[in-house]
């Protein structure tokens, strides 16, 4: 009546590997792992103490857990002991789950980089991902950060080069002052020095401590003091947040004072039809090429913020 079915019983073939697809994602990751370059690897295991787990296996096992959306070390220690495919992957061996983990947040932290190049060359040349072309979509998403404490690249471009001009201004008046004492200009020398390098905070460090070596000979030059005053106290200071600003824009136009990493833009009209500009994000993706790709993708951010 029914087909037979006994639990006890033992059953052929004892070898999981017969009862995988030909095609299915383990048999590439297997594949795609087996083919890098064990040197990759070398660094990771000083020597000493027992034997540890190969780093192979222990990179296919992560591998497939991420590509099944799998991602907690407890629950791919638990696929180790329950899921065939698993149990093929890392040849019956189990790794508890402090393993797995200290795995992908110690060993593999500085070689991730080259691993993943290693495994996308190796997709490309075996034909399982093409670059020929790449479809983007994006969308913003506003970010919790105050909608009125923002810094413009333009404005702060404008303010560094008045600064700027301010400072060669100053230089002169103090060249002024001093041309007559042969000693002090060579000392000085500040005018003919401005058109060789940019105006930076460094550059205005070094006129403040020239100054005061200047002051040294002369301490009652008022003219001297007061430029060394205001470059210390007041285009020092500005230079050196105009030079920040600067770095934290990377490309952008604006960004937001209590987030930098939000940029200003437009977002989409509320219900009342207003368009106004608010701190957010751009948020790209692009199509799924393969889920190999996708776990090895996501195996570098994770590794990478562990």
């Amino acid at each position: 009546m029914y087909k037979e079915y006994n639990t006890n019983q033992l059953a052929l073939p004892m070898d999981i590997q017969v009862l995988i697809p030909q095609q299915h994602l383990a048999r590439l990751i297997d594949f795609a792992v087996d083919q890098m370059n064990p040197t990759i690897f070398t660094s990771l295991y000083p020597g000493g103490g027992r034997p540890p787990y190969h780093p192979k296996m222990m990179l296919k096992i992560i591998l497939y857990a991420y590509s099944n959306r799998i991602y907690f070390s407890r629950q791919i220690a638990k696929q180790l002991t329950e899921n065939i495919i698993f149990m093929w992957l890392s040849g019956e061996q189990q790794p508890d789950f402090s393993t797995i983990n200290r795995f992908r947040s110690e060993r593999m932290k500085d070689v991730i980089y080259e691993t993943f190049f290693s495994i996308v060359d190796l997709l490309r040349e075996e034909g399982y991902v093409k670059f020929e072309e790449y479809f983007l979509d994006g969308t913003k998403i506003e970010a919790n950060a105050n909608k009125y404490t923002f810094v413009w690249r333009k404005s702060t471009e404008k303010y560094d080069q008045m600064l700027d001009e301010k400072f060669k201004q100053l230089v002169f008046q103090i060249e002024q002052v001093t041309k007559e004492d042969e000693e002090a200009e060579k000392e000085l020398d500040l005018v003919e020095k401005l058109e060789e390098t940019p105006i930076s905070s460094e550059k205005i460090a070094e006129t403040v401590k020239k100054l005061e070596k200047r002051l040294e000979k002369d301490p009652k030059n008022k003219t001297i003091k007061k430029a060394k005053r205001q470059l210390e106290k007041d285009l020092l200071p500005r230079k050196q947040k105009y030079e920040k600003q600067k770095s934290t824009f990377e490309g952008r136009n604006s960004y937001s004072k209590t987030d930098t990493d939000a940029t200003f833009m437009r977002m989409k009209d509320d219900h009342m039809k207003n368009g106004q500009l608010k701190p957010g994000y751009t948020v790209k993706s692009g199509p799924k090429i393969n889920s190999l790709w996708d776990s090895v993708f996501i195996s570098v951010l994770e590794i990478q913020n562990a």
